[in-house]
């Protein structure tokens, strides 16, 4: 009770009650989200107080108590300022200005030869990260749906590799960038796809999956496992793109019976049924606040930050990020692990899947492309990200001019021992002397 004490007068800022919206507001701050899954049960006993009192409900003790008893643990981390991003709100706002900057580029055109992609108008853009510790941001179109297309690639290959392993996966596909485009009708010297970030490889290990089992099957079975890396939040599927696809797949129908004729597909795998799972898994939905999740899932090690469930093996999560790394941007792959250093993926439809291991995940979405088939805003962001803070892969030698680190310090604990060592009657008034220990 003590500790719940020292925290809730921590928020109030030594006040005995604030309007609720306050205490959303300072949750807010922290990058902790009200629909968070982990705040459920506190979410619904404010609301449950909304509705059982007449006018403007006020916080105080007693309905704190009663609201925040299951979560004390994570707004304690929350409040102490204990998060992989402990000034978030800050980060918040610098991450709000490169996307204004970026906004302004008007570069690119929006995919035509999938006729349902042109449909999206060039001027939606948006951004949503989410921490390792579920602290989430989001600004411009993150409501709003989009498929997936190549950004899939990496789920279904790490979904692969959970389920048959690394060793079974990689007698099918190779590991190495192709320098080609990704729909090019090309393999490897040992007569399979270069890896499975461009479409050849993507076909292969969609015949991987769940073998033996029927499409519907197979299909649902991905739904789930997706729909379980991006916290269960949105996760649709677009009947038109699918359709769309299969009506202008000729170059995929060519590599399919290309690779058919190489026995690139393990036996008893059917090639058409492959490619048609393969044109169903492109044509996956998410909005950038789920994707950002999915990303973050990858980020934290196969355990999604806001549900805590370990949803991949550590193995197939270290294989996704290294092949995202040196093949997950089509032939601007080496530029971008030179100029940004971190795990992605893109997809024709205009999204980028970033991974910053071990801090957080972030899908941006803009539909003009470039023209090897990247998003332009999408690049630019991550380009204007890495060169204010320092998140590249090698920004970390020793004796470079150091960039902003948003990081919580290694040497920080999650939460102090001495925290709990303080007597109950000496919380409000060790509050008022010295608050930034708390």
């Amino acid at each position: 009770t003590g500790v719940e004490d020292m925290l809730f007068y921590t928020i109030t800022e030594g006040k005995e009650h604030i309007p609720i919206s306050s205490f959303i507001s300072a949750l807010k701050k922290t990058g902790l989200h009200p629909s968070d899954p982990r705040l459920r049960d506190c979410m619904e006993k404010l609301r449950q107080a909304v509705r059982d009192s007449i006018g403007e409900v006020m916080m105080d003790k007693e309905l704190f108590h009663r609201c925040v008893g299951g979560n004390i643990v994570l707004l304690i981390q929350a409040f102490r300022k204990k998060f992989i991003i402990p000034e978030f709100d800050v980060f918040a706002k610098k991450i709000n200005e490169i996307f204004n900057t970026v906004q302004k580029q008007t570069d690119g055109q929006v995919a035509d030869y999938i006729p349902h992609l042109s449909k999206f108008s060039p001027e939606l853009w948006g951004v949503s990260l989410c921490t390792v510790d579920g602290q989430r941001h989001s600004i411009g179109d993150t409501k709003q749906p989009f498929c997936l297309q190549s950004c899939v690639k990496p789920l279904e290959y790490a979904i692969a590799v959970h389920e048959a392993g690394t060793e079974k996966v990689h007698r099918y596909v190779g590991m190495e960038p192709s320098g080609l485009k990704f729909n090019k009708l090309s393999l490897d010297e040992e007569d399979k796809p270069h890896n499975p970030m461009v479409n050849a490889g993507a076909m292969v290990i969609s015949s991987l999956i769940k073998p033996g089992s029927n499409k519907a099957e197979k299909f649902d079975y991905v739904m789930e496992f997706v729909k379980k890396i991006a916290g269960h939040e949105y996760v649709g599927f677009s009947n038109a793109t699918f359709q769309s696809e299969k009506e202008t797949g000729d170059r995929n129908f060519a590599i399919g019976y290309y690779m058919k004729e190489k026995k690139c597909f393990p036996d008893g795998a059917d090639m058409i049924d492959a490619l048609d799972f393969y044109f169903q898994l492109c044509s996956i939905e998410v909005t950038c606040e789920s994707g950002s999740i999915m990303a973050a899932t990858l980020a934290n090690g196969g355990i999604c930050p806001i549900t805590g469930e370990h949803v991949l093996c550590a193995e197939a999560v270290r294989n996704t990020l290294s092949l995202m790394h040196s093949c997950g941007m089509y032939d601007f792959s080496g530029q971008m692990a030179f100029h940004v250093g971190l795990p992605a993926k893109s997809g024709v439809s205009g999204a980028v899947l970033l991974v910053v291991p071990n801090v957080m995940g972030v899908m941006c979405w803009s539909p003009p492309l470039d023209r090897v088939g990247n998003s332009v805003r999408g690049i630019r962001f991550c380009q204007e990200l890495v060169s204010h803070f320092n998140f590249h892969n090698y920004d970390n030698l020793r004796h470079f001019v150091k960039k902003q680190d948003p990081r919580r310090q290694d040497g920080d604990d999650r939460v102090s021992p001495s925290l709990f060592c303080v007597p109950v009657n000496k919380w409000p008034s060790l509050y008022h002397q010295n608050c930034s220990d708390f």
